[in-house]
């Protein structure tokens, strides 16, 4: 008798008290690492979140941007010509399932690559190598300026 009487309250209550909503944190400039494919164990950062499905993708997905090949470590000894052939970075742009991704604490500034990659940025081969490119070059001069140095280091584990 008391379980349906507090049964009966709880439905009677209005509808802001019941329902829960997610909070969204994964937002543009979040720091994620991908979980799952060949990229695994690779940092990115979350350029464009779709939390509703797509046609072609029925499900959450987030636009992507990461390292796929990190620079390496560079000492005093070294001369310029090797220095930059050791500084280079390998730039990966994707979709990910959000199931793929564990989001970090850290988020990274990036309003010039926002308007770089879109959903329409994988339809044409060509317009994502013109996307991959422009993003490698924005890292890269990241990179180059000291800004978010543990972005561009390897993840151990």
């Amino acid at each position: 008798l008391l379980s349906t009487q507090i049964h009966l309250y709880i439905f009677s209550l209005p509808n802001v008290y019941r329902k829960a909503e997610m909070v969204k944190f994964i937002k543009p400039g979040k720091v994620a690492i991908v979980l799952s494919g060949r990229h695994a164990g690779k940092k990115v950062v979350i350029v464009k979140p779709v939390d509703d499905s797509t046609k072609d993708r029925p499900y959450a997905h987030a636009i992507v941007a990461g390292i796929e090949r990190y620079p390496l470590k560079i000492t005093k000894k070294m001369g310029p010509r090797k220095i930059a052939k050791r500084s280079r970075i390998k730039v990966f742009i994707k979709q990910i399932n959000y199931n793929h991704l564990m989001p970090t604490r850290y988020t990274f500034e990036l309003e010039t690559i926002k308007g770089t990659v879109t959903q329409e940025t994988f339809k044409e081969v060509s317009q994502k190598e013109e996307a991959r490119k422009a993003i490698k070059k924005i890292l890269q001069e990241r990179y180059k300026t000291g800004k978010h140095k543990w972005f561009f280091t390897k993840l151990r584990f």
